[in-house]
């Protein structure tokens, strides 16, 4: 399975880090990232890539809604299929 993951909020020592943690126990592999700061505004994308046999996209889905929720960053997950067609829109 292959995702696209952004992550938006206010800036904040550790944000990568905390992102690519949770990444990284749930066994998902970051294939690739950018980040940038627009005034205190911290904005990355990266796509991450899992086994989906051993990883459900919904278990994704609420350990990175929880992640969100305990760091009050927005971040949101979608299938690599779905924002490919969204892009071809």
């Amino acid at each position: 399975m292959k995702a696209i993951i952004t992550v938006v909020g206010q800036d904040q020592v550790g944000i990568v880090a905390t992102v690519a943690n949770e990444l990284a126990e749930l066994n998902i592999n970051i294939i690739d990232i950018s980040q940038t700061l627009m005034a205190q505004n911290f904005t990355m994308m990266l796509a991450g890539e899992w086994d989906d046999h051993a990883l459900n996209f919904a278990t994704a889905q609420t350990a990175l809604t929880a992640l969100a929720t305990k760091t009050g960053l927005t971040i949101h997950i979608q299938r690599q299929a779905v924002f490919d067609a969204i892009q071809k829109l």
